[in-house]
């Protein structure tokens, strides 16, 4: 539990932690961050002795297409995320997590054909209601919480089919992205706008720590998803979105207008419904597995 608490507070301070990094564009953190990433994971990989684990994932022609598309969309909710937590957007990328697990579930149905319960049907069909709100009362779509619940969504979906460990799988992926990350970097120190190792040691330091700061929460989140349910875990995941809320509400005071509430007030209701039926759901399982078990 301390763990899993752990990562999704590290994930919902994010929006802290990527001003710091400026005057560096949101692409040079991007860059900066996958690049430092892979280098942290190949550690995490090698302590733990999981670097055999690698080979199957490469020569597998399937699970390695898997995993590049799983780097793309993952760099595209980076991408996002970091403009967005620099451009005074906290509060709509907290949309985005919030209705993620909603979007996830679509995906299941229109990708893998997957059958909702009703009162699945019944939250999607509330969130699908709250960005209609939202986009007729700001004037426009969702845009970066819409991005962001697709590429997420789209990576969970990757990952699934890929079917390989979280770890493993990271690592993979940033090395695949690695050298775009670094031929990006390499062009803008050619043309001079490059600010790693031109704004100070502190700047530099930070722009490294961003691969500490994607890799430390991963590590916390596998130990915590290997000792928790499901249903435990499942609750935790709305902890990031909510602090990322509170702070774009409360601690950086972006704008909420009476339509913006009423939209993210149907997406905390869809919400309350998925998860209420989840947790249901969960506990039914439970009972018929102990029943059969006992009638074994």
């Amino acid at each position: 539990m301390v763990a899993g608490v752990a990562a999704y507070v590290i994930w919902g301070l994010f929006p802290l932690y990527w001003p710091l990094l400026e005057p560096a564009s949101a692409t040079e953190i991007l860059a900066h961050r996958i690049f430092w990433s892979a280098v942290c994971m190949v550690v995490v990989v090698v302590a733990l002795r999981r670097w055999r684990r690698l080979q199957p994932l490469v020569r597998d022609r399937r699970r390695l297409a898997l995993l590049t598309v799983a780097a793309v969309v993952i760099t595209v909710n980076w991408g996002v995320y970091i403009w967005a937590a620099n451009n005074g957007h906290v509060v709509d990328a907290s949309l985005g997590y919030f209705i993620n697990p909603l979007f996830s579930v679509a995906l299941g149905v229109f990708v893998l054909g997957e059958r909702l319960r009703p009162l699945q049907w019944i939250a999607v069909a509330i969130a699908v209601v709250a960005v209609v709100v939202l986009t007729v009362g700001v004037g426009r779509p969702p845009w970066i919480a819409l991005l962001l619940a697709a590429s997420f969504g789209t990576y969970g979906l990757a990952k699934k089919k890929a079917a390989a460990g979280a770890f493993e799988s990271l690592t993979v992926e940033t090395l695949l992205l690695t050298p775009f990350a670094l031929a990006y970097v390499v062009w803008l120190t050619s043309v001079g706008t490059a600010t790693f190792g031109t704004q100070g040691p502190g700047h530099a330091a930070l722009l490294v720590l961003a691969g500490a700061v994607t890799a430390v929460p991963l590590v916390l989140f596998g130990a915590a998803a290997t000792r928790m349910t499901l249903a435990s875990l499942g609750l935790l995941q709305y902890l990031a979105p909510i602090l990322q809320f509170a702070l774009g509400v409360w601690w950086l005071g972006e704008a909420m207008p009476t339509v913006r509430w009423v939209g993210f007030a149907l997406v905390w209701v869809a919400l309350v419904v998925f998860t209420t039926e989840a947790l249901m759901h969960h506990r039914r399982r439970q009972l018929l597995l102990a029943a059969e078990s006992s009638a074994a």
